[in-house]
């Protein structure tokens, strides 16, 4: 499968602007950490690309999240790892412990990208490009900043061989990379 195509799957999947930059910078960030980690970034950043891809089929539903993009990406023929990253990145739906590199990496990757955006809106000029690493990593410890991140999929980054601190660094310059792409 192409990025071209996926992209085209994302946007019949996915209708909400924000949801798609979502998956655009997760898509940036894991092509960042393949290539810090000596993975491939095309697979890693399409796990991050199609991550969310049943987010509103299934109204963002912690318990079958995950599991209907699985099965769409399995039917379409997509690589048998970036299906079970997918299917691990929410423990909720799957059940399944996360247990390779990859499964680590696209929870934590996926879900940074949610506290840098949140951390980005509390800025004036409301941009990545404004964000520093420690204040995404003190917003990390404020209890309730951004409720739907779950701190404990960001720590993940120690599972894959990163300090918080080198993978909020990291994970902000893929974003801001892509930052004006996505007006972010």
């Amino acid at each position: 499968m192409t990025r071209e195509s996926a992209l085209q799957l994302l946007h019949h999947h996915v209708k909400n602007p924000k949801m798609i930059q979502h998956s655009l910078a997760s898509e940036a960030v894991m092509r960042k950490l393949a290539t810090r980690l000596n993975e491939n970034p095309e697979l890693w950043g399409m796990a991050g690309l199609l991550h969310d891809l049943d987010v509103e089929i299934t109204n963002a539903d912690p318990l079958i999240h995950g599991q209907k993009t699985v099965e769409m990406l399995t039917e379409l023929g997509y690589e048998q790892s970036v299906i079970e990253a997918i299917g691990a990145h929410n423990e909720d739906s799957s059940k399944r412990p996360r247990s390779t590199t990859f499964d680590h990496a696209l929870a934590a990757g996926e879900t940074i990208t949610g506290l840098i955006t949140a951390t980005a809106l509390v800025y004036p000029d409301k941009k990545v490009a404004s964000v520093k690493p420690k204040s995404v990593l003190k917003r990390m410890k404020e209890k309730g900043f951004a409720a739907s991140v779950k701190r404990e999929n960001i720590l993940e980054c120690e599972k894959i061989g990163l300090t918080p601190d080198e993978f909020v660094g990291l994970a902000l310059e893929a974003m801001v990379e892509i930052h004006a792409d996505l007006d972010l």
